[in-house]
Formats: C-alpha cells, sequence, structure tokens
C-alpha cells in the first residue's frame, strides 16, 4: 500500500513507532498529487519544498525521543480561504490573485503547532459562494469519480485531495454545508462542529452561528483526530466562550473513540426535514441504504424537527454576512467579483431591518422547536445534499425534478437546516448512487452533542464497511491519470 492511502490514525502511529517516516509519507502525497491533480485541480497552490523542509525536522524529533503532537508529521490540504505564511491566498477571487499572507490566521498556526504539515492550498469558490468550486483565478475542480461533475464546496478541493490520497487529512468551512456537501459529493467524511467549538478569529459577524471552521477526513478516526487538535479556547472568537482564568475549551483526544451501543437510541430519519427539495431519486436512495441498518436502533421514526421557515432564515441572515464581508467589493469592483457573490450582497440590500429581527426571531423559534425534538430523539438521520452530482459547467442546479430552485443555495437546504440551529453535524460516505456517484448520510445530533455525532458515524462507519452497498466508495485513481488535464475543457476558468 502507498502510504498516502493510510490513515491519518495508522500514519501516526508508524511515525511515532519509527515504522515510516514523515519523508516517505510527505512524497507519496507528493507523487499522488503530480499523478492524478491534473485531472481533478483540486491542490491549487503547493508548499512543497518548505514541506520538505518540516517533515525532516519532524524526523528529526522522532530520531531524538522528542514528545511527539498529535498531527506530528502528518500532511495536510489548507482551504484557500485560510490566510497561510508565506503561501499564496487567493479566496478564489482575482481581488487575492497575488496575496501571500505574512501570518498564518490563528487556526493554521496551531495545526502547524500540532505537527501538521502544509502540503498545499485547497480549491475553493470565490470566498466559498456557492457549493461549486470553480473561480476566475485556479478555474474548476473535477469530482473524483468523474471529472465533469461538481465536488460541491465550498470545501471541494479538500475533498477531493482526501478521496484521491493527496493528504490523509485536509481543513474546512462551513456555513451552508460546505464541510459536509463535498464530503458527500466525494466519498469522505466532512464534520461541521458546534459553533465557536473550532475557534476562528475570521467571521465577519463574529456572533453569527452560520459559518464555522472544522475537519475532513477519508474515516471517522481521522476526522476526530484533527478536530481533537482544532479545539480551543481563543479570546479572538467571540462564540469560544470560556469563564475568566479558567479554560473551558482544549484540545481532546477523540481517538479511540468511545464504543455506543447503537440499540440504545432513538433515531429519526428524514429525506428533507418537510422543506428541502430533494431529489425523488436521492429520496429513493436514502430509504433503501437505511433499510439497511435502521433496524440495529432501539427506535427509527420518519420524523422531522418543524423547519417551516429556514429558507427565509437562511437567507436573510447568509444575506447579511456577504454584506458585512463583500459590500464594498461589490460597489467598488464588481467586474471582479462573481454572480454568487454579486447575489447575495443585492439581496442584503434589500432587506429591512425589520426583516433582520423577523429571521432572527423565527431562528429562535426553531432552536426552541428543535431543542423540543431532540427530547424525543438522539440521532437525526437525513442524506446529506438533495441532489446526486451534475457537471460542473452547471454554475448551480436552477431546478430539482423540474421544479426551480429558490435561490443559488436552495439546493443545499438539507445541509442549511442545520446550519441554522447550530447544531453538530457529520457526512458519512455510503457508496454510491443509482448514479454511480458517492451518496452521504448526514447524521445530526443534538445541542453540544459532537462527540455523540462522531461515536454514533463511527459505529455506523465500522457496521456498514463490509458492505458493498453501503462501504466508502474509492475513486478510479488508473483512470485520473490517464484522464485528459480539466484546465483543457470548456469553461474551465472563470465565474460562469
Amino acid at each position: 500500500m502507498d502510504p498516502c492511502h493510510l490513515t491519518a490514525v495508522e500514519a501516526r502511529r508508524l511515525i511515532g513507532t519509527k515504522s515510516l517516516s514523515s519523508r516517505e509519507l510527505l512524497q507519496s502525497c507528493i507523487g499522488r498529487i503530480e499523478a492524478v491533480d491534473p485531472a481533478v485541480n483540486a491542490m491549487v497552490a503547493r508548499d512543497f519544498d518548505r514541506a520538505r523542509a518540516t517533515a525532516e525536522a519532524a524526523d528529526a524529533a522522532v530520531a531524538r525521543g522528542d514528545t511527539l503532537p498529535p498531527l506530528h508529521g502528518l500532511p495536510i490540504g489548507i482551504k484557500d480561504l485560510e490566510p497561510t505564511a508565506g503561501l499564496r491566498t487567493t479566496f478564489g477571487s482575482p481581488l487575492f490573485s497575488n496575496n501571500v499572507p505574512a501570518q498564518d490566521m490563528r487556526l493554521v498556526a496551531k495545526i502547524r503547532a500540532a505537527g501538521a504539515i502544509v502540503i498545499g492550498k485547497t480549491n475553493t469558490p470565490e470566498f466559498g459562494a456557492g457549493a461549486n468550486t470553480r473561480n476566475a483565478v485556479y478555474g474548476a475542480t473535477g469530482n473524483p469519480f468523474d471529472p465533469t461533475k461538481s465536488c460541491a464546496g465550498s470545501a471541494g478541493g479538500s475533498a477531493v485531495a482526501l478521496a484521491t490520497g493527496m493528504a490523509p487529512i485536509c481543513q474546512g468551512s462551513d456555513t451552508g454545508g460546505s464541510l459536509r456537501n463535498p464530503a458527500s459529493f466525494c466519498g469522505i467524511v466532512g464534520f461541521r462542529p458546534t459553533p465557536g467549538l473550532v475557534p476562528t478569529e475570521r467571521r465577519p459577524l463574529g456572533w453569527s452561528i452560520l459559518p464555522v471552521v472544522g475537519p475532513m477526513a477519508r474515516t471517522v478516526a481521522d476526522t476526530a483526530l484533527l478536530l481533537g487538535a482544532m479545539i480551543g479556547d481563543d479570546a479572538g472568537d467571540p462564540l469560544a466562550t470560556t469563564m475568566h482564568g479558567k479554560t473551558l475549551r482544549q484540545p481532546v483526544d477523540f481517538h479511540p473513540l468511545a464504543p455506543i451501543d447503537l440499540a440504545s437510541l432513538r433515531v429519526a430519519l428524514t429525506p428533507d426535514f418537510g422543506f428541502a427539495p430533494t431529489d425523488r431519486h436521492i429520496a429513493a436512495v436514502f430509504a433503501e441504504k437505511t433499510s439497511l441498518f435502521r433496524h440495529v436502533f432501539a427506535r427509527a421514526d420518519d420524523a422531522t424537527p418543524d423547519c417551516t421557515e429556514a429558507n427565509r432564515v437562511f437567507e436573510v441572515l447568509r444575506a447579511t454576512l456577504f454584506l458585512s464581508a463583500h459590500l464594498e467589493k461589490v460597489r467598488n469592483t464588481p467586474d471582479q467579483v462573481g454572480p454568487n457573490v454579486r447575489a447575495n450582497v443585492e439581496q442584503g440590500l434589500r432587506y429591512s431591518a425589520e426583516d433582520i429581527a423577523s429571521a432572527q426571531a423565527a431562528q429562535t423559534k426553531q432552536y426552541h422547536r428543535w431543542q423540543s425534538f431532540f427530547e424525543q430523539y438522539d440521532i437525526i438521520l437525513t442524506p446529506t445534499i438533495t441532489i446526486s452530482p451534475r457537471p460542473w459547467r452547471e454554475l448551480y442546479p436552477a431546478e430539482i425534478d423540474g421544479t426551480p430552485t429558490r435561490t443559488y443555495f436552495h439546493w443545499l437546504a438539507m445541509a442549511y437546516s442545520v446550519t441554522v440551529v447550530g447544531h453538530p453535524a457529520l457526512s458519512l460516505p455510503l457508496g454510491l448512487d443509482r448514479n454511480g456517484m458517492p451518496f452521504g448520510l448526514q447524521i445530526v445530533g443534538p445541542r453540544g452533542g459532537d462527540a455523540l455525532v462522531l461515536r454514533v458515524a463511527a459505529e455506523l462507519e465500522t457496521l456498514l464497511a463490509h458492505d458493498t452497498r453501503t462501504a466508502r466508495p474509492l475513486p478510479d485513481l488508473a483512470a485520473l491519470r490517464a484522464a485528459p488535464p480539466i484546465n483543457a475543457s470548456p469553461g474551465f476558468l472563470g465565474f460562469d
């Protein structure tokens, strides 16, 4: 087995026991990038020379018998929305095409301090807007199971890098499902943590629960390993609540994950949260997949919390985020801003203070309805995303089953219904859909139930791993090596 195929947990164990060097693992990942990235365009800015020097230092630390941090020697991809010192950070925008930050954002610095080796930046849509990873700086990122199709987003580059073995762990962020949607489309794990659990100083509205940062990996244990290194208190994040003089949140060891008895759980299953425009094909696949294992739970009901106003709430609150972050760009350089960002800013300008207050009140009511629902259930299971991957040339799905979508992000409703209430959620790969593309199961936990979600996901992953209908799917790497470069595709570079 090529070292790049090892799980992060196993690779870290081998590095610690001197059975694998950091340099060997890094070189295997670099070789995979060079072999398959032309077909998919996931790792868009590369830091190979510095990574090699860091790997040599990591191996020297092992040889000296130093105490090793949890991610020691593991290559990692960082989403191109997060500033990285000395490494090009564009946010997928021509306005920042030559931006090389002098400092890491705090989370990146923390990941480096935990021993991870930044191998490069992963592609993202412009400012993370829209779940189709394409932009006017680096172009489109193709799905590893079919490079002509979308890998979703906005952490699409990270998901593709993981699926193809370019790195064992990757970082991402999530507002409308940006950790979960690409995980679903690419057959890997993406976890949206409780807001504030992983601190970030970069939210434009510091008290908004919509945007979070979090981990992605190929397995639940690897995801938990990275999450454990990311958790902490940080005064730069207003949501990272603490008590003066005390540390309430600190890095934790989620591996091995404590076992949980699935037979003790009360589970609700819903294909659409009662409102999402789920494709009939996806609803049918969800029913087929869950029929294989729903009997293992103490109770498995077809039920959903009331998400009556989730569309309006998310549309208004998302627009306020875009106004705070991008209004001046749209006003001053409209020709260098893409249609998704412009659409959100223009929508935000139409809202009044009354609209915003009403949306926040509706968000609060939905939150309280969810708390009542979780008095009856421990976990909710849903499809992660409403459709099967479509061609990346389609900027966003304008219709689903012949019905027009409300907005360019309406097809993400399965994810943003969870975002609105601030609950943790994970996308677990669950085989293929009827189109031969990866299918993701969204596991949603109660308020603050991050560890519960991870434990349930780990048990399901183990339970379903030996059934070809539900095991994590693998892309055809030989086909990707032989595929034409994606940058030769019509429409590759641009916004639309």
